[in-house]
């Protein structure tokens, strides 16, 4: 099997596709997310605390020096990741939710009961007879047919 087909046969199978789409759909959601906690949530977050903003909270270990043009600030920015614990716990929030859903859904659909079968057809019955006759004749045992 050559590399193509087994790399083609490999990328077709369903759960590689469906990973690939929930990887998409993930990205896609990030965006969100981010744009919820910095322009919704962490607002008013940030009035409650006395109007701090939380992506900007840091704390500087070196100075810039301001004769220099290049950037020597070095700063643990510990608001920046404050914001980071934020928006993972709103996005684990939201798959919890998500999951409660599809369970709830999937229970609902367990509890249905069972459909009940058709009842058979007319010619159905008749060969059940037939079938149930043989084996009355034959002891409850089937018959193997002559060899030819």
């Amino acid at each position: 099997m050559s590399i193509v087909s087994e790399f083609r046969e490999f990328i077709s199978r369903g759960n590689v596709i469906d990973l690939a789409v929930g990887v998409i759909i993930g990205a896609s959601f990030n965006s969100i997310v981010k744009s919820l906690v910095d322009q919704v949530i962490m607002p008013p977050i940030g009035l409650l605390t006395g109007g701090v903003d939380f992506s900007r909270l840091k704390w500087i270990l070196r100075p810039e020096n301001p004769q220099t043009e290049a950037v020597e600030m070095v700063a643990i920015q510990y608001g920046a990741f404050i914001n980071t614990v934020i928006q993972f716990v709103i996005v684990a929030w939201a798959v919890f939710v998500l999951v409660k859903l599809v369970n709830a859904m999937r229970r609902k659909e367990a509890e249905k009961p069972p459909e009940a079968q058709p009842a058979p057809s007319p010619t159905e019955v008749l060969l059940m007879e037939i079938r149930d006759q043989l084996k009355a004749q034959n002891g409850g045992r089937s018959k193997a047919p002559p060899a030819p």
